[in-house]
């Protein structure tokens, strides 16, 4: 089939790209912010248009056809290009006034970030900001967002990367859930302890277990994905769990577990496309997030070394 000579509509395509790349209709969704049945439609609506069969399922996957393997090549080239045209359009933009999207993990866009951005619109109300509250890493070469706060450095030539300070996590409770099971005086208690995890892939555990902490799958009784859903469960009294400590040590309630224990430190990066750093409105976004978050992050620093 020419490829060339068929027009289609550029959201069923990117629809058929995303889920391409991610494997599935609900990865899919879930990277675009759309739903899995609207997702599901735009992929058929382009297999209709074109009059072949784009993926094959096998089990819980998508696999690509042969048809769907050609397109692919194609499909992605303009998704690089639309990329590029929407960033240079972006980055030649010289006016405050506009949209600025930020992405960054939930609990940070949640706890941080609206103070940050406060202080921001008081200074320039004209920036309409988005905050894209979300644990996944967000593509922003296209430009799924702006700007983007990360724990690791990223390795695309064509982003620029602030390393921006440290934070710091331990282990918490609420003071309720320890008044009912007791204090750990040392490590070894927490064998007998309830832990909130964020996952089932067994990575907070590694982290744990690498740390000397004599815990094991029993230990989770009770698990989400999402660190605000994790953090309402701990202010529940279900158990003890890592949190930022610029959010716990500022929480009535809550207590730091093991206080003695060496803190678990992160990176924090500030992240933006080389292109868009060039526009004014995003320039000022980004500086203005850096300040902030370097200021926290040596607030929060001062405080775990006191």
């Amino acid at each position: 089939m020419n490829w060339a000579t068929i027009t289609f509509d550029w959201n069923q395509a990117r629809a058929f790209l995303v889920t391409a790349e991610e494997g599935s209709l609900t990865a899919a969704a879930r990277a675009l912010g759309q739903t899995q049945p609207t997702l599901g439609r735009q992929v058929a609506a382009l297999e209709s248009a074109l009059g072949v069969t784009l993926f094959e399922r096998v089990g819980k996957s998508l696999h690509l056809t042969g048809s769907g393997l050609e397109l692919l090549d194609h499909v992605r080239a303009m998704g690089q290009a639309a990329g590029r045209v929407s960033l240079t359009a972006s980055g030649q933009s010289q006016q405050i006034e506009g949209h600025v999207s930020i992405t960054a993990s939930d609990i940070l866009s949640a706890y941080l970030l609206p103070p940050i951005v406060a202080r921001l619109r008081q200074s320039h109300p004209g920036i309409v900001v988005e905050i894209a509250a979300s644990n996944a890493i967000r593509d922003l070469t296209r430009r799924e967002a702006d700007i983007a706060i990360r724990h690791l450095r990223p390795d695309q030539p064509d982003l620029i990367a602030r390393h921006v300070g440290q934070g710091s996590a331990r282990l918490y409770a609420s003071t309720a859930y320890l008044d009912r099971h007791g204090r750990p005086s040392g490590p070894a208690d927490l064998a007998r302890m309830a832990l909130i995890g964020f996952d089932r892939d067994g990575v907070l555990l590694n982290h744990l277990t690498a740390a000397g902490l004599p815990i094991g799958e029993a230990n989770f009784r009770s698990c989400s994905s999402n660190g605000i859903v994790a953090w309402h469960l701990l202010l529940q009294g279900l158990g003890i769990a890592v949190m930022p400590c610029d959010l716990a040590d500022a929480t009535p309630g809550v207590e730091p577990v093991l206080p003695d224990m060496a803190p678990f430190d992160y990176p924090i990066w500030l992240v933006t496309h080389r292109e868009l750093h060039t526009s004014r409105r995003i320039r000022l976004t980004f500086d203005h997030l850096a300040r902030s978050l370097r200021a926290g992050a040596a607030m929060a620093a001062a405080q775990v070394g006191g």
